[in-house]
């Protein structure tokens, strides 16, 4: 719809829903798509950021797109059934055979707390630059 066409006041409500039906459309899109470049990124970055002992963890790191929700979804997982203990020991640290702790190693909480500032920002931008 075009801003710069003139309206009759009897049809003042149905043009202002079409407008922001319209801008609310093209923004869902815009947040599916943010959604799907952040966490792309977040992969990259989980994979780079995580330890690599044997590489095989750290590869290990895919990006599924949920779309039996309401709302866009991406679920940054382990590839293998064995990847989210490991995950869960290397983040927060085990005990070890013989006594004592390992040192927990963040990379999954650094990288999730960078994608959803990153969220924010990019949908920001993308959002700005909509034209009503």
């Amino acid at each position: 719809m075009s801003n710069s066409s003139t309206i009759d006041l009897s049809g003042l409500t149905e043009t202002i829903e079409e407008i922001l039906e319209d801008y609310g459309s093209q923004c869902s899109a815009l947040v599916t798509e943010s959604i799907h470049t952040v966490s792309k990124q977040a992969q990259k970055k989980l994979k780079q950021d995580s330890p690599k002992r044997t590489g095989k963890y750290a590869k290990g790191w895919s990006v599924k797109v949920d779309k039996d929700k309401i709302a866009p979804n991406d679920i940054i997982y382990g590839k293998k059934k064995s990847t989210y203990a490991v995950a869960h020991l290397l983040e927060h640290g085990h005990a070890k055979r013989n006594g004592g702790r390992v040192a927990p190693v963040p990379h999954i909480a650094d990288v999730n707390a960078w994608a959803e500032k990153e969220l924010v920002k990019v949908v920001k931008n993308k959002i700005q630059g909509v034209e009503v």
